[in-house]
């Protein structure tokens, strides 16, 4: 049974409550419950708890869509409100947790002001800073997700907005935090790699159609899309069967950067075997065309495969066959080129259903 199942409220020290919750949004996770008039300043929030099942520091704006900053309309992905954190701001949530379970969270984000923004997320001991400066769909919002341990029986998720620009305003725009469960795939027989089908990975929300961003350094210890590490100066994109073209079963991986956008992993190996690295290459439905290729890995081996799109779905598949030079075989793919879409969004070739296995007698298959 997939979630956590819902446990009694608990209260803490400080008279907050740790929600317990199932796999999805966390408690007004995204922020439609506002403060009351008497906690706000123009849009500007006053009272440290104002917004409902949120702790905030700083300077926080409660933004409604299409409200107006100068020239720019703010817009907001699902429903109709958003927070905007500015210097130094955050906003916080305490939750129940199982100890020593794998979480992800998903959250998305819009650049309100500056060029290079970034965030720090973090669920004690565990932290990271995620760089936004790179936008990657063309409505101006952009889904990411993060991962954490839980060491303890609660998680306090904090949001956290590092810059320090002229207009202490300016910061990005929060909406729609979920959290889900991560069950790390074990080795079997039928695939030397974890999670090749990449089905096990982020919560991706139901209502948006641009998938969510594992972000570019994360390694396989915590990471969202457990088995694997995003190895690259990119993000890489998790999408699903309901809103993309995806080769096999519900998620697959868009390769969105070119050679900045890679995943990799490490699989155990046996000198002087041979192996088959079989994968499927297509395109997410998502008007992204042209001639795309997708290298592949294994070693010191490599293989290009070259896919012509003609954005509107489907796959071809691949078999890298390599012989190991060691107990230790770094699997790894990215995409040769950039590419956009009709929408002027990064997009990318799909990859999707990778599989190692050693081959029993190699000289059947010559």
């Amino acid at each position: 049974m997939r979630g956590v199942i819902l446990l009694s409220v608990l209260l803490c020290a400080t008279c907050h409550i740790a929600f317990s919750i199932r796999d999805g949004l966390v408690p007004n996770g995204d922020f439609e419950l506002g403060p009351k008039p008497s906690d706000m300043n123009g849009t500007k929030v006053l009272n440290r708890y104002a917004v409902p099942r949120w702790e905030i520091s700083g300077f926080v704006e409660y933004i409604k869509s299409g409200q107006k900053q100068g020239d720019m309309l703010l817009v907001v992905p699902e429903g109709a409100f958003a927070v905007r954190l500015g210097n130094e701001a955050s906003v916080k949530q305490r939750i129940k947790v199982i100890k020593g379970t794998y979480y992800s969270i998903s959250f998305s984000y819009a650049r309100t002001c500056a060029q290079e923004e970034s965030l720090n997320i973090s669920v004690a001991p565990d932290s990271g800073l995620l760089p936004l400066q790179t936008l990657y769909s063309s409505n101006g919002w952009d889904s990411y997700a993060w991962a954490f341990q839980a060491e303890y029986d609660y998680a306090e998720i904090v949001l956290h907005n590092p810059g320090v620009e002229e207009d202490p305003a300016c910061g990005p725009l929060i909406d729609s935090v979920a959290i889900r469960g991560l069950y790390p795939p074990r080795l079997s027989n039928k695939n030397i790699l974890k999670n090749g089908g990449f089905e096990e990975g982020p919560y991706i929300f139901p209502n948006t159609s641009w998938g969510v961003l594992i972000p570019p350094n994360i390694e396989d210890d915590h990471s969202p899309l457990p088995g694997w590490m995003v190895e690259s100066l990119k993000a890489v994109k998790y999408i699903d069967s309901d809103h993309f073209s995806v080769p096999q079963d519900k998620r697959a991986i868009e390769l969105v950067a070119g050679k900045e956008s890679a995943i990799a992993q490490i699989a155990r190996t046996t000198p002087g075997k041979t192996y088959t690295l079989s994968f499927a290459v297509g395109d997410a439905n998502n008007a992204c065309q042209g001639s795309m290729v997708v290298e592949a890995f294994a070693g010191k081996d490599t293989l290009k495969v070259p896919y012509e799109s003609k954005g509107k779905g489907g796959f071809k598949r691949a078999v890298l066959r390599f012989v190991a030079v060691s107990n230790r075989t770094r699997v790894m793919f990215l995409s040769t080129f950039y590419t956009m879409n009709d929408f002027s969004s990064l997009c990318g070739p799909v990859i999707d259903d990778v599989k190692l296995l050693s081959v029993k007698n190699p000289r059947r298959m010559m």
